[in-house]
């Protein structure tokens, strides 16, 4: 919003302000840099997983819900760069 105060914002919702900082300045050398468009999807922590969506391996998990609905439901132990591949397919997907 004009005039929000970015550390407060970021305080509000439990983000170190210069964490915050970090993802604008990497945002915006990236941008300029690739010439792509910049966009955010709206995330969500749930207090507990559903009982019929179990995971094995790590003590977590992580659910990714894509613009287009497709759902990627991950242990915390999942290799970083497979996971980017499938969530880069699935974007494509419409």
């Amino acid at each position: 919003m004009p005039g929000a105060s970015a550390s407060v914002v970021a305080r509000r919702h439990d983000v170190n302000t210069n964490q915050l900082f970090t993802w604008r300045r990497q945002l915006g050398d990236g941008d300029a840099a690739s010439g792509q468009q910049v966009s955010f999807v709206p995330a969500a922590i749930a207090a507990e997983a559903p009982l019929d969506a179990p995971c094995s391996g790590g003590n977590g998990r992580i659910e990714i819900v894509l613009a287009s609905g497709a759902r990627v439901i991950v242990g915390t132990n999942v290799d970083e760069a497979a996971l980017a591949r499938v969530i880069k397919v699935l974007s494509r997907q419409r």
